[in-house]
């Protein structure tokens, strides 16, 4: 089980923890490295060490802070949720989809999809800080109903109860809350919202539909008035469960299309990179206004700082095929996400990254010094070679 860990680790890749020991490091003395995993969990002698804070800049200007485990530390919590998964994954609810096998957030985004052409109202719920606020005794009860192994619920606790290094070094206890970046987190925050939320839901709204990832929850509603109700009642079961509902990012939204005349001052919410509101649709009869999703103007900003960095018009020394091979992996994987619906929305991002290229051509070949030239020949290249990039061959020419 350790070395299946191992390898699960290993394909994941990721950072050093506080130990500054990479996976290539930890590779070098395999053998040894792994059995003293084995060794400490089985005599029940294995003590996580601190995880490494991180802080993540998020889109809406806040701090993400992750806590990243050492590689040793990974491949422990690994084997702990090797075990622990097949328990608790089938008494999940189906509409639940985050870190699931066999789920997707592209799946919850379909399926929420659907259902906003069918109910007028959503709840939009935001707990605030979920990960930090987490209540390890209600964690461990959670745990406790489907495992009583001694050194899974011992572990497990070790890992709710496992302080953090800063930058300086500095050691910060916890004493509620799980590290945001463990292997195992989010299995246990899972788990939690099941009870907290998903049972919950199930048990007292059994006809209310709901998509839920992770801590993004998305609650369907036929009327203003039910939903309103709805939001009161998840609020107070989240107190109950020692977590509480952002007052300012939760929020009631009507679902408005065509059909669907009553003006309301929110018309449009964020799920799992996507913003479902009114968009013009095409059928074969013509075209209609439809409620659906397309990339959030937040994922956009976040690719195209991400497009900006790479200074694209600076690789004069690079041909397009050079190109096309060092940024294509990042465009098909945004292209498969982000197009999977309204693909449409994506046309701005790559017009403004055609132009980039653009600006290649002109900086690399004297002979197209304007950019309605060089716009020209990179057309022509893009409809003789549209497999040179990855968003040409979807369509998304200069």
């Amino acid at each position: 089980m350790v070395w299946r860990a191992w390898q699960h680790v290993k394909a994941n890749r990721g950072a050093e923890g506080i130990d500054n020991q990479s996976i290539s490091k930890f590779e070098e003395q395999l053998k040894s490295n792994l059995y003293k995993i084995w060794n400490r969990m089985s005599s029940g002698s294995y003590f996580p060490p601190a995880v490494r804070l991180v802080e993540i800049p998020k889109a809406d200007g806040g701090i993400r802070t992750l806590g990243i485990p050492t590689v040793a530390d990974r491949v422990a919590q690994t084997v702990a949720k090797l075990y622990l998964e097949p328990l608790v994954e089938p008494i999940f609810h189906s509409d639940s989809y985050g870190y699931r096998p066999g789920k997707s957030a592209l799946e919850a985004v379909g399926v929420t999809r659907t259902r906003c052409w069918k109910k007028d109202w959503v709840i939009d719920l935001d707990i605030k800080g979920f990960f930090d606020n987490i209540d390890h005794g209600l964690m461990m009860r959670a745990v406790r109903k489907h495992t009583t192994c001694p050194w899974l619920l011992l572990y497990i606790e070790r890992w709710l109860k496992v302080p953090a290094a800063d930058e300086t070094g500095e050691i910060h206890p916890r004493h509620k809350g799980t590290p945001q970046g463990g292997v195992i987190s989010p299995l246990l925050a899972n788990l939690l919202l099941h009870y907290a939320f998903d049972a919950w839901m199930k048990r007292e709204f059994p006809r209310i539909q709901f998509a839920r990832y992770a801590d993004d929850i998305i609650v369907h509603c036929t009327s203003e008035r039910q939903a309103c109700y709805i939001r009161d009642r998840i609020s107070r079961r989240m107190q109950a469960c020692q977590l509480e509902l952002h007052p300012g990012k939760t929020k009631i939204v009507y679902c408005k299309d065509g059909h669907r005349r009553k003006e309301y001052p929110e018309t449009k919410f964020d799920f799992l990179g996507y913003t479902f509101r009114s968009r013009v649709a095409l059928s074969k009869t013509g075209s209609f206004v439809s409620f659906l999703p397309g990339i959030s103007q937040k994922a956009l900003k976040s690719i195209r700082t991400e497009m900006r960095s790479w200074r694209v018009h600076r690789r004069i020394y690079d041909d397009l095929q050079r190109l096309g091979k060092l940024y294509n992996p990042k465009i098909r994987g945004w292209l498969n996400y982000y197009g999977r619906y309204y693909k449409t929305a994506l046309q701005p991002l790559f017009n403004w990254f055609n132009r980039r290229l653009s600006k290649w051509v002109m900086w690399k070949y004297k002979k197209h010094p304007r950019r309605s030239g060089a716009i020209k020949w990179l057309r022509n290249v893009a409809r003789r070679s549209p497999h040179v990039f990855a968003h040409w061959k979807c369509g998304l020419y200069p």
